[in-house]
C-alpha cells in the first residue's frame, strides 16, 4: 500500500538546492522551540490556574510543584494536572504520528484521524469499557483498535485501486463504521458507562485520572523515543527506493516499523482523549511553513506545537465559547474540516495537472 500512495518528491521538497534553504530553517527551529515553550508555559499556567475555584498564577504553579497549602495542592494536582498533561502528552502523539505519516506517503492527507486509526482506537477503547475492564488497560485496548483500523485500511485501500483519492475515502469509511459502532454499544451500555464512553465518541479531556496519564504516557515516552530513533531511516526514505536501497536500508521493514510507531502513538493518543481531529493532520504542515524541510528538529517542533495546540483548544472549549463544557474535538473538528476540504482540494488540483 505504501508503495503506491507516494508522489516523486518528500514534503517540504522543491527544484532548488536543498543547502539554500537548510541553513535558515535551522536557524529558525530553535527560536520556534523557544517561543513554542514559552506558549506552552503560559497555556499550563491558565490551565491550572482556572477553574470553578480560581487561583493565583503563582500559587497555582507552586501548587503544581506540591508546594503551598494542602487545598490548593489537592485542586492544581488532583483534578486539574491530569486532564493539563493529558492534552500535552495526546497532542505531541498526535502530531509526530501525523508527521510520521505525512512524511512517509508522502502525501498532505495522510493523518491517523482521516486513515480512521484514531476511529479504531476508540472502539478498542470503548469496547474494553463495555466489558468493564480496568481504566489501566485502555491503552492497550486502544492500541488494538487502531491496528484493527490500519489492517482495514491496509486491505480496503489496496483493494481499491492507486489513488490517494481513494485511500482517503477508503479510510473516512472506516472510520464512519468504527464510530457508528461505537455509538451502538455506548446506546447499549448501562446509563452509568454512557457518560464515562461519551469522550471516545467527541473527544475530551475531561476526568483524566493519573492512572491513565501515566499508563498511556508512558507507552507514548517509548514511542516517541522511536520515532526520533527512526528518523534518520526516514531521511534515507526521501531519497527513494534505488539509493535508500543502494546505502543498504531494507526499506520495506523501515517503512513497516515507521508505520507501526506512527499507529501506536495515535492509539495512544486517542486512549487518552478518544477521536480528536486536525491536530495530526494540520500541525505538520504549519511547522513545514515555519521551519522549512523536515528534520529531527522539525519533528520535535511538531509534538510541541501539537502540545500547545490541543492544550490551547481545550482551554478554548472551557473558557471562551459561549456553551460551557464542550469537548476539545468540537473545537478541533471546526478547525479540520475546512482544512481537510481544502487540501483535498489542492490534492485535486495537483493530480489534475500532474494529468496534462
Amino acid at each position: 500500500m505504501t508503495d503506491v500512495v507516494r508522489s516523486k518528491k518528500p514534503l517540504g521538497s522543491s527544484s532548488r538546492p536543498a543547502a539554500a534553504g537548510r541553513g535558515p530553517a535551522l536557524r529558525r527551529t530553535p527560536l520556534l522551540a523557544l517561543a513554542g515553550v514559552v506558549v506552552l508555559g503560559v497555556l499550563v499556567t491558565v490551565s491550572v490556574a482556572n477553574g470553578e475555584i480560581p487561583l493565583a498564577p503563582l500559587d497555582a504553579l507552586k501548587g503544581l510543584l506540591g508546594l503551598g497549602d494542602s487545598a490548593t495542592v489537592l485542586v492544581v494536582q488532583e483534578f486539574r494536572a491530569p486532564r493539563m498533561v493529558a492534552a500535552i502528552v495526546a497532542g505531541a502523539g498526535l502530531a509526530v504520528g501525523g508527521a510520521l505519516l505525512q512524511r512517509l506517503f508522502r502525501n498532505p492527507l495522510a493523518s491517523p484521524d482521516v486513515m480512521g486509526v484514531t476511529g479504531g482506537a476508540s472502539f478498542g477503547a470503548v469496547a474494553m469499557l463495555a466489558a468493564g475492564a480496568s481504566q489501566a488497560l485502555m491503552p492497550l485496548a486502544a492500541l488494538g483498535g487502531g491496528l484493527l483500523a490500519a489492517v482495514l485500511l491496509g486491505v480496503f485501500g489496496w483493494r481499491s485501486g492507486v489513488s490517494v483519492t481513494r485511500l482517503v475515502l477508503v479510510g473516512l469509511a472506516v472510520q464512519a463504521g468504527l464510530s457508528a459502532a461505537v455509538s451502538f454499544m455506548v446506546v447499549r451500555f448501562p446509563t452509568e458507562l454512557a457518560g464515562s464512553a461519551l469522550q471516545w465518541t467527541t473527544g475530551s479531556v475531561y476526568g483524566r485520572t493519573w492512572t491513565e496519564v501515566w499508563s498511556a504516557g508512558g507507552a507514548m515516552a517509548v514511542g516517541l523515543l522511536a520515532a526520533f530513533a527512526l528518523n534518520r531511516r526516514l531521511a534515507v526514505l526521501d531519497l527513494g527506493d534505488d539509493s535508500a536501497g543502494a546505502l543498504g536500508l531494507r526499506t520495506h521493514a523501515a517503512r513497516l516499523q515507521i508505520l507501526v510507531v506512527a499507529i501506536v502513538l495515535a492509539s495512544l493518543a486517542a486512549a487518552l482523549t478518544g477521536p480528536v481531529a486536525f491536530v495530526a493532520l494540520a500541525v505538520p504542515h504549519m511547522v513545514r511553513f515555519l521551519a522549512g524541510p523536515p528534520t529531527a528538529g522539525t519533528l520535535a517542533l511538531s509534538g510541541l506545537a501539537g502540545a500547545v495546540l490541543l492544550l490551547g483548544s481545550d482551554l478554548v472549549a472551557q473558557y471562551l465559547l459561549p456553551v460551557g463544557g464542550l469537548p476539545v474535538g468540537v473545537v478541533t473538528a471546526t478547525l479540520g474540516a475546512p482544512w481537510l476540504l481544502v487540501l483535498m482540494i489542492r490534492q485535486s488540483s495537483s493530480v489534475n495537472r500532474s494529468v496534462r
